[in-house]
């Protein structure tokens, strides 16, 4: 069985040393020359590469999501629609923080029976662990994903998503600021509660793999090794990690509390759905032209590292809801990631692993349709579009 932590364990331990190059530029440029001759068969190109003068057109045949030997920088014709689909829609879909009214939070936060002790702690471990995951999601795109992604319209949704990361971490900044809340205490967070540590201790490491500098797809392994850290971050971290945090924010906009930090959360959960639904279909596009990574010893790991992930998001309801409140306990959250988890298991061709689970929280479905109308915390009417797509 392949030992998944020998390339973490070496992303973990190796320093890169500043490389000094005090060379002419013609002689940088026949460096360059050289290194792209030396490149593997299979290894991918990174968009960087010198321009081939005279070179023929590129061929939709020519595109492949991984280890593509193509022109990078040529985004046309399409191979894959639906990535430059989930682009527009993305872009559809803009919105700001500062465009969701908070006053009404900051009176009930301000207000010492506004909220309960534990409505408080949910709201504060929430955000700490948030804006931790949304700057560890963007590194993860920029540093490591990115470049081992070999399609051009895959890489535009990319750089979609990673500008989303960086509204979601403007607004968990907005709340935390407009709440009058310990900014410091909240976004060191990560560093000093274990509950929300451990979720991105576990993530950490699949970044480090990828952005490893030695590391490159073309082989066997280690195109493994980029589908289980895509796995990793799509399906697991973002696809299971941040729904119990979501949910019981949600549940608060649902009982007319703090309706603006609802509001962001709404629409970040709503950006996170479509980028973890973009993974998926990556996901898969991979598997469907790569065939031979699919092993059954693959499929048993990947299995394995879903239900760590479900275990470790269980223990975080546990931690940050130690009694029932809004209507929900951690028991009742249990059910409600195993649920979630059979889903992902669907998503990418594995069997589900949990029996006779439903969901518990089927108003969190209708808080994720795109096609809904914004009007659940009565506050402003909008359709969550922009430009000339946004209507009041």
């Amino acid at each position: 069985m392949y030992n998944w932590d020998d390339p973490i364990k070496e992303a973990l331990n190796k320093t890169e040393k500043p490389v000094v190059n005090n060379n002419t530029q013609e002689s940088v440029l026949n460096e360059n020359k050289k290194s792209q001759v030396d490149l593997g068969s299979q290894e991918g190109l990174t968009g960087i590469e010198n321009i081939e003068k005279g070179g023929e057109r590129i061929k939709v045949d020519d595109k492949a999501i991984i280890n593509c030997r193509a022109d990078l920088n040529q985004l046309v014709p399409f191979k894959y629609e639906w990535a430059w689909q989930k682009y527009l829609d993305g872009s559809a879909n803009h919105w700001m923080p500062e465009e969701i009214p908070m006053h009404d939070d900051i009176k009930l936060w301000q207000d010492p029976k506004g909220l309960t002790e534990d409505e408080r702690q949910i709201v504060e471990r929430n955000l700490g662990f948030f804006s931790t995951a949304d700057s560890l999601v963007a590194n993860n795109l920029v540093l490591a994903v990115y470049k081992h992604i070999t399609n051009p319209e895959c890489r535009q949704y990319l750089l979609r998503q990673a500008f989303e990361e960086a509204i979601h971490t403007h607004a968990y900044q907005y709340c935390v600021q407009s709440l009058g809340l310990d900014e410091s205490r909240i976004f060191n967070m990560y560093r000093e509660i274990p509950s929300v540590a451990t979720k991105a201790e576990w993530a950490l490491p699949f970044t480090q793999s990828l952005g490893d500098p030695n590391f490159k797809t073309g082989t066997l392994e280690n195109n493994q090794r980029l589908l289980r850290d895509l796995i990793a971050f799509y399906v697991v971290f973002e696809g299971i990690f941040f729904y119990v945090g979501f949910t019981q924010i949600l549940s608060l906009g649902r009982r007319n509390k703090l309706t603006g930090v609802s509001q962001q959360f709404q629409y970040i959960l709503r950006d996170e759905s479509m980028h973890m639904n973009f993974g998926i279909d990556v996901i898969n596009q991979i598997k469907n032209e790569n065939p031979e990574l699919w092993t059954e010893e693959f499929q048993t790991e990947m299995i394995a590292l879903i239900k760590t992930g479900v275990d470790l998001e269980t223990k975080y309801a546990y931690d940050t809801m130690p009694r029932p409140i809004l209507g929900m306990s951690a028991q009742t959250f249990e059910e409600y990631l195993q649920f979630i988890a059979n889903r992902r298991f669907t998503q990418v061709g594995l069997p589900q692993q949990y029996k006779d689970v439903s969901n518990p929280f089927e108003w969190m479905s209708e808080i994720m349709d795109l096609k809904k109308e914004k009007n659940f915390f009565e506050t402003r009417v909008t359709e969550y579009q922009t430009g000339g797509k946004l209507k009041f």
